[in-house]
């Protein structure tokens, strides 16, 4: 979508695209949830797929003559697992998490590369249900922490045309600055082939790092959450 026709569109007009992607993500990293601090996360693409119960993931773009647009990326992931334990008891665990991204950019173009320097949020949501049945003792331990938050974010986006068809896409940018997360960063590299004129596939590494806590270690309220979550990107894009 970043070609532009230079004398049919006014800085008034403004054209859209819209792309549905799938993320094969993996996570890695550290988590503490209440009594619990630094407990290793590790889950790969299969074990996201294996608990998978509901997932969607959106982008879409805006962008006018005047070479001024906007940035808006869903991304949803609801996962639950039952897991028995060592005496036949078994731990329920469901989590969701949200990811959603607002920016603005500003396009420039540069010799035979495009690029966009863009500024906005990337807001946060995980949720956490834990049930435990011990299989031992009667009744049930339940734990629940529902936790958002808002990064300020800066960064990057280049466009480089191999050919007609193909084109290099690269996307870097930084966070947080102890506004909402402590810090967090993505990074992302791939290519884009145009399949029509209004319709392109992207296809890319991408990797998204945050460190956000809140609260106190080892008390019931506590957060805390250092991951990168990392893995290719598959999107159709539209544009009209």
């Amino acid at each position: 979508m970043f070609v532009l026709p230079t004398s049919a569109v006014s800085a008034s007009d403004w054209r859209y695209s819209i792309e549905p992607y799938v993320l094969a993500a993996s996570i890695e990293g550290d988590a503490g949830v209440g009594r619990v601090t630094g407990a290793p996360v590790n889950v790969d693409f299969g074990d996201i797929l294996e608990n998978l119960e509901m997932a969607f993931m959106l982008h879409a773009e805006a962008v006018n003559g005047s070479k001024f647009g906007i940035i808006f990326d869903y991304g949803f992931m609801d996962l639950g697992a039952d897991i028995s334990g060592p005496l036949g008891g078994v731990v329920n665990a469901e989590v969701s998490q949200d990811i959603m991204e607002l920016m603005l950019f500003k396009r420039t173009k540069a010799n035979n590369y495009t690029y966009d320097i863009y500024a906005g949020i990337r807001w946060w949501d995980n949720e956490v249900d834990i049930l435990i049945d011990s299989g031992v003792l009667p009744g049930t331990l339940s734990t629940s922490i529902d936790e958002s938050w808002v990064d300020p974010v800066i960064g990057v986006r280049l466009f480089y045309p191999f050919n007609n068809k193909w084109t290099l896409l690269m996307r870097g940018d930084v966070g947080g600055f102890g506004v909402g997360s402590e810090s967090s960063s993505l990074v992302s590299v791939g290519a884009r082939y145009e399949i029509n004129k209004d319709m392109l596939l992207n296809i890319k590494y991408q990797g998204l790092w945050v460190d956000y806590e809140d609260g106190t270690p080892g008390t019931p309220g506590y957060f805390a959450y250092d991951t990168v979550t990392h893995g290719p990107v598959i999107g159709l894009q539209f544009d009209f």
